[in-house]
């Protein structure tokens, strides 16, 4: 009798051979079923177990599809390419665009808020200033959600930088800060591992049970004026921070 783990064996089998390609339906729960001779249960089964490897993701509309796990890195070198502004493509489309993908920064939305505890002590503003938030999804085209960016700025920075209003913002974040006067200098990264929250896989289309990487950035102007927090999310999986060429010595 074949087994909820005899029947994730042939369906990751399949998946790693490029049978099922990225993107494509795994057959139907009653497709497999029928040519397996299994209950609905093994099937399910099955199949919770790709999702939590990171191989397929479940769609209430779509049925479940194979997942990409193709690794992207992305290199610190990424910010310092579009400092000037002017420029057609931000760090993560300069960073994906050198692995000959087309990748796509995509504007979710944005709002006025006021800074809790955490933002105002990075930001070195009051509990309660304004803040303008800026929600992005990083994308490689037509649809794959890699990163999910959710961007805080005092709101006079942002204002001068037009970054309080709807939109892209071509050429990048940095760039557009570089041109109102507010020149990026200094940025700091945090990297933690945990679960996903339930939005979030949702968002990146994972299982509940494949971690994510969380980065939170602080950006500072040479005067060392917080211009910037960046707190992103993507899957463990997909994402490959490479910090090149570090100074090990200061002078």
């Amino acid at each position: 009798m074949t087994s909820s783990g005899d029947l994730s064996a042939e369906l990751r089998q399949r998946i790693t051979a490029g049978e099922l390609a990225v993107g494509s339906k795994l057959p139907t729960n009653a497709q497999l079923m029928a040519k397996h001779g299994v209950s609905k249960a093994t099937v399910t089964k099955a199949i919770a177990t790709l999702a939590d490897e990171g191989l397929v993701y479940s769609s209430k509309r779509a049925g479940t599809i194979v997942r990409s796990t193709s690794p992207i890195a992305l290199p610190l070198s990424r910010y310092g390419q579009v400092l000037a502004p002017g420029g057609a493509k931000g760090p993560w489309e300069t960073a994906t665009a050198a692995l000959g993908l087309d990748g796509h920064m995509k504007f979710v939305s944005v709002e006025r808020v006021r800074a809790d505890s955490s933002l105002a002590v990075l930001l070195d503003l009051r509990e309660g200033d304004e803040l303008v938030y800026r929600v992005r999804q990083a994308v490689i085209m037509p649809s794959d959600v890699v990163q999910l960016q959710h961007s805080w700025y005092p709101a006079s920075i942002a204002e001068a930088a037009g970054l309080d209003r709807d939109g892209k913002v071509v050429g990048g974040v940095y760039g557009a800060l570089t041109s109102a006067g507010h020149q990026p200098t200094r940025a700091s990264e945090t990297v933690s591992a945990r679960m996903p929250t339930e939005d979030e896989a949702a968002q990146l289309r994972v299982g509940g049970r494949v971690w994510v990487i969380a980065i939170e950035r602080l950006t500072r102007d040479a005067q060392g004026r917080a211009l910037e927090v960046m707190r992103a999310v993507a899957p463990a999986d997909r994402l490959q921070l490479t910090y090149d060429d570090l100074p090990l010595l200061e002078g």
